[in-house]
């Protein structure tokens, strides 16, 4: 559970268009333990999650449930957010696995090549907002300097657990035991950002789960800025 102390907003568009540092590339994972294709893209995940030029996250949607099999670590708010990055891109259909790279590549099914070419592409892209999280004790710490470029922005978090396993018993992977890698959960946006002022929120959490902070364009645009504490 995450308590958010109240934002504060601060300065004017001041600070010109300083350089950020390098943000990590965001790759997103849409999939199902009810989906027998699945598999080979989870285990890219485990690959991905290895990397520091990397934030890897698997989001499990619930919409293979119907199956045989109710994925265990399935949230509906997982799905919707898969239905925006569609209606954002114009596609008509959802599927898994989807992997969306920083908001805006779309990867279908375990493709590494496509994925590495993806992932060198963004990482070449300057970052263009200075993006620093900070965790003491409970409190989260989050600020970014102004963006000249107009928002909507949303700030989100999430956090994750870093390795899960499921002994499925029904469905398409009936039999198999597999592991999961980054199983997001808690995931919820912190604030809107205009990006023409410094921004700087707190926000308090519970436990000691790793967690990541976005900076996206509207809700479903691209990925702006990202970070991870481990």
């Amino acid at each position: 559970m995450k308590k958010l102390i109240p934002l504060i907003l601060t300065g004017l568009s001041l600070f010109g268009t300083s350089a950020a540092a390098q943000s990590p590339v965001v790759v997103e994972l849409f999939t199902s333990q009810g989906c027998s294709s699945c598999p080979p893209a989870d285990a890219l995940m485990h690959e991905l999650a290895k990397r520091d030029d990397v934030i890897a996250l698997a989001l499990h949607v619930d919409y293979w449930d119907y199956i045989g099999w109710k994925d265990e670590f399935a949230v509906p708010a997982n799905t919707e957010r898969q239905r925006g990055y569609a209606q954002e891109a114009g596609r008509r259909s959802i599927y898994t696995p989807q992997m969306i790279i920083n908001g805006v590549t779309d990867i279908v099914g375990a493709r590494p090549m496509d994925l590495s070419k993806a992932i060198a592409e963004h990482a070449a892209n300057p970052t263009l907002i200075a993006l620093e999280v900070e965790r003491s004790g409970s409190t989260v710490s989050i600020s970014a300097e102004p963006w000249q470029t107009p928002g909507p922005l949303t700030v989100q978090m999430l956090r994750y657990t870093p390795e899960r396993t499921s002994d499925i018993t029904r469905g398409e992977n009936a039999g198999h035991v597999l592991t999961y890698t980054n199983v997001t959960e808690d995931w919820e946006t912190l604030a809107e950002w205009d990006g023409a002022t410094a921004l700087s929120l707190e926000t308090e959490v519970e436990g000691d789960q790793p967690l990541v902070v976005l900076i996206q364009h509207g809700t479903h645009g691209p990925i702006l800025a990202a970070a991870q504490i481990k």
